[in-house]
């Protein structure tokens, strides 16, 4: 049902024909079973990283069905997600750290030497730290939705979701609850307690130090009418990471690659393949030899 109403969004009747081209498996990763979705036989390998609660399925479809001419896409459930449980979904501090290295480790894994990245949401959070930290791994970085750091503000906006039955909408409901059932509320209610310590320990920062450092060519997405994650953060983003290019679309919302996926999987295109995403920037992104 999710799936379906996913694919009404985004020209349902075309993916739902082409979704058997998408293959699927699973890997040990790290100490447990991730599976994981991958579609295309050429070009540069893109990983693609979920957000919060999100899985390849739900948060990718567009990505692995329409950039697969050029890419080998790949994308995957974390840890405690979706089809990569178990184990129950927990959120130690370093979460984002853990989700960086599990989806390090699927790539090593499916061979994949050298890919680029893109990153949405939490996903966003967890490129961000993998490109820090995978550098000879990572050719260029796109990211979108995610935070460099949590203010009081946030950690605010995040307890007042809590409560699923109360505060989430329909729509959010519909897309979670037939994956996770009655263990969503209290995995919700431990994201939520996380996003808290992660400000009270840490001081809100969440990738703030290793954005700095990024050296890989990088193309930040946002959309303008993100109620999620707000304009700040897009900006932060370019202004600390060198030569970033920032590109803005002013009716998206937070799931503007599902919403407008045909425009930002054209900017996605051109960016690892041109550098040229950004009218006013240009990168030059190494050929990444495939065999």
């Amino acid at each position: 049902m999710v799936v379906a109403a996913m694919l009404r969004g985004c020209g349902g009747r075309m993916l739902q024909r082409r979704m058997s081209t998408v293959a699927s498996g699973t890997r040990a990763i790290n100490g447990f079973n991730m599976f994981y979705m991958t579609n295309g036989e050429r070009g540069m390998p893109l990983l693609c990283m979920p957000g919060a609660l999100g899985t390849a399925e739900t948060d990718f479809l567009p990505q692995l069905e329409h950039l697969a001419d050029t890419f080998q896409v790949v994308s995957y459930d974390p840890r405690g997600y979706g089809k990569s449980r178990p184990p129950v979904r927990d959120f130690p501090l370093d979460f984002y750290q853990r989700d960086a290295d599990d989806a390090a480790a699927l790539m090593a894994a499916l061979g994949h030497e050298q890919y680029g990245v893109m990153g949405w949401s939490d996903g966003a959070i967890s490129s961000v730290l993998l490109s820090a930290k995978y550098r000879p791994q990572v050719k260029g970085l796109v990211m979108f939705g995610g935070n460099a750091y949590f203010t009081q503000s946030d950690v605010d906006a995040f307890e007042a979701t809590r409560d699923i039955e109360k505060n989430w909408s329909k729509r959010m409901k519909e897309t979670h609850i037939p994956t996770y059932g009655d263990d969503l509320q209290p995995m919700w209610s431990a994201a939520v307690d996380a996003w808290a310590g992660i400000y009270r320990t840490k001081g809100g920062d969440v990738c703030m130090e290793e954005a700095k450092s990024l050296t890989c060519p990088t193309l930040v997405l946002h959309g303008a009418k993100d109620p999620i994650c707000l304009i700040d953060h897009p900006h932060w983003f370019k202004e600390n990471i060198k030569d970033a290019q920032l590109h803005i679309l002013p009716d998206g919302k937070h799931n503007l690659h599902i919403r407008y996926a045909e425009e930002v999987n054209a900017l996605v295109r051109n960016f690892f393949t041109t550098g040229k995403a950004h009218p006013q920037r240009a990168f030059k992104i190494a050929r990444i030899q495939t065999g």
